[in-house]
């Protein structure tokens, strides 16, 4: 028995006992054989260029939003919903967060697909699937072609950084498993049946994008660019700005020219200064990806079901929660990082409007408010009214870091946005009824004691409670 077989079974019986299939087993050897070769999934500066240029969705002709309409019919929109948003204190689907006029990211989502009369999918995992389908039932006309509205994303085992082992723990040893990272979606298209179904129901072309991004609806005119050039793969980004330096950037192999994306995990610690260089790798990865159906199964079968997608090595703690608990490795991989895969995959540079993730509770204060609107094909966008661009928000994160604690600070809705330029509160404040800001607004509180803003006070510049 060699090294790796040794090494392998425990892993190999512990997810044969959960039920996963084949084709999860051998992607997960592939990864850990590389782990177990001392690969790190690290790519160096050395070995990539950056990109100068790519095509600009915002010269593209009016005729291929045309192009685009014609292969509406073939195109379904597929939404990462695996999370659960724990970092803002929910504990259930993300997309379940009401996030604008009383609607929540799946609500929006649902009748942006209705709009455009294309089915929705949703890659789900176990924690999320039940809640998220019991919404979707509200909305009977998704279903179409016997195309079921979601599949589910697989578990890996962790790994123990000692000594490569299954980690082990019996407190809770559904922390031993993990998520394999979003680039399980090929995978699982596969374990599902669904890319099966859909290619068997005339479907062509995917558009995949997160659920909380809500400025990534379909848009006929990039479909109609990936349709008319006929791409394997099409990846959408925009320009990195000063928020977007620990992002994954799009760059280019030197040995053979193919496009690449680097993510964080997969920079060495003195390559970070080049990473982290705007004007050096000026495209960030948008997630918003456009997928060739037809081209993946085949890619897929010739390779025995591997696509062979970068690793990415993340070194956690086995509780997430308690950081002397055992050192693990995640392996995982990122969707975009098929772009390097496929010869001939392309991107494409698009506004900033099509990258509105809601992540963290400063982004939802600003979307819920008139600094944004949804308009009636259920796009979120910045409202036409303001003048100053993206708004910056920064509330401090011991008091406004859960949803729970931030709602109880805006209790009748956030103030008005609309000439707000930048928002900075530290400490404890509360908001009364109908509040407006103004330009760039400072609240500061160090005094342990919450303050509270006044029913329709107009706010502009600093203010301390000492």
């Amino acid at each position: 028995m060699d090294n790796l077989q040794k090494k392998f079974a425990p892993f190999a019986r512990r997810m044969e006992a959960a039920g996963l299939p084949d084709i999860v087993i051998n992607t997960f050897r592939y990864y850990y054989d590389q782990l177990l070769h001392g690969q790190t999934g690290f790519i160096p500066e050395n070995d990539i260029e950056p990109v100068e240029s790519v095509p600009d969705s915002e010269t593209f002709p009016d005729s291929l939003a045309q192009t685009g309409q014609e292969a509406l019919p073939h195109t379904v929109m597929i939404k990462l919903n695996g999370g659960l948003g724990t970092s803002m204190g929910l504990d259930r689907a993300k997309s379940l967060l009401k996030v604008k006029n009383g609607l929540s990211f799946l609500d929006i989502i649902a009748r942006q697909a209705l709009t455009a009369n294309i089915p929705l999918v949703l890659m789900n995992s176990f924690a999320t699937r039940d809640d998220s389908l019991a919404l979707l039932r509200q909305y009977p006309d998704l279903q179409r072609d016997h195309i079921p509205l979601d599949f589910v994303q697989h578990k890996v085992p962790k790994v123990a950084q000692a000594d490569l082992s299954p980690v082990e723990w019996p407190a809770d040893p559904d922390l031993e498993w993990c998520p394999p990272g979003h680039g399980d979606i090929y995978t699982a298209l596969v374990t599902s049946g669904m890319l099966t179904r859909l290619l068997d129901a005339g479907y062509r072309y995917a558009f995949v994008s997160n659920v909380d991004n809500l400025g990534a609806a379909l848009d006929p005119l990039i479909l109609g660019y990936f349709v008319q050039n006929d791409l394997p793969f099409m990846m959408e980004v925009a320009d990195r700005t000063e928020i977007d330096r620990k992002g994954g950037h799009l760059a280019r192999r030197k040995s053979d020219g193919q496009l690449i994306l680097r993510e964080a995990a997969q920079c060495l610690p003195d390559d970070q200064p080049e990473f982290q260089n705007i004007q050096k790798h000026k495209y960030f990865n948008t997630n918003n990806l456009w997928l060739n159906l037809p081209v993946l199964k085949q890619y897929l079968e010739e390779h025995n079901y591997l696509l062979g997608l970068p690793m990415i090595r993340n070194s956690k703690t086995v509780d997430p929660r308690d950081s002397t608990s055992t050192p693990v490795y995640h392996l995982e991989t990122a969707m975009g990082a098929a772009i390097a895969v496929f010869e001939g995959a392309g991107a494409v540079r698009v506004p900033r409007t099509r990258f509105a993730p809601v992540k963290t509770t400063n982004d939802l204060l600003a979307v819920r408010s008139d600094a944004y609107l949804l308009t009636e094909d259920y796009r979120i966008i910045q409202n036409p009214a303001r003048k100053l661009g993206q708004i910056v928000i920064a509330l401090d994160p011991a008091v406004y870091r859960l949803i729970d604690e931030m709602e109880a600070r805006f209790p009748y809705g956030p103030p008005s946005l609309l000439d707000c330029q930048r928002l900075t509160i530290v400490g404890d404040v509360r908001f009364g009824r109908e509040v407006v800001l103004k330009g760039q607004v400072e609240l500061i509180n160090p005094s342990g004691s919450q303050q509270v803003i006044q029913d329709f006070a107009v706010l502009e510049g600093l203010y301390r409670w000492d």
